[in-house]
């Protein structure tokens, strides 16, 4: 019982990466429950054209990296589904995450350092990372949202179906 008690503490704390977790994975899955027909969402440029409905002061702006709205909402359920299933199902499947090469990357802008310097600071690796995915977490969480209400918004004034 005291066991139980302290988890549940821990996760309902707003600050813990689980409940930052919970919160993009919510945000996900909504997402995914709203958009019914994702392939409506090909050639929908990511921000709104100036004519259209304006983008909220709380809404980010998305990365350019993705050329439409559909791109973008297949990238925010492929992190979703890495978070939720890890890397293994990836392996299996033989395709590479976004996950995987963020790590590869890495490992090759460090070069090939010796185990030693690697574990020298796991303590200030660990808070650099944990800063790093809460960050990347909460614009995840908003750009969720933010996808799921273009899409009702699109939907809703018609805009979509031609």
């Amino acid at each position: 019982m005291m066991m139980q008690l302290g988890h549940d503490a821990y996760c309902t704390n707003k600050h813990s990466l689980l409940n930052v977790m919970n919160r993009f994975i919510a945000a996900a899955n909504n997402m995914d429950e709203t958009i019914m027909v994702p392939s409506l969402l090909r050639d929908l440029p990511l921000e709104e054209q100036a004519g259209g409905a304006a983008v909220g002061r709380n809404e980010p702006a998305l990365p350019s990296k993705q050329r439409d709205m559909y791109e973008h909402y297949l990238l925010l359920k492929s992190i979703k589904n890495d978070m939720e299933w890890g890397l293994l199902k990836r392996e299996l499947s033989g395709g590479t995450s976004f996950l995987e090469m963020a790590v590869k990357q890495e490992q090759q802008n460090h070069g090939t350092a010796s185990p030693a310097e690697d574990s020298s600071d796991l303590e200030g690796q660990f808070h650099f990372h944990l800063r790093g995915l809460f960050g990347v977490l909460s614009k995840l969480t908003v750009q969720a949202d933010h996808l799921t209400n273009r899409y009702k918004r699109e939907i809703g004034g018609g805009s979509l179906l031609r």
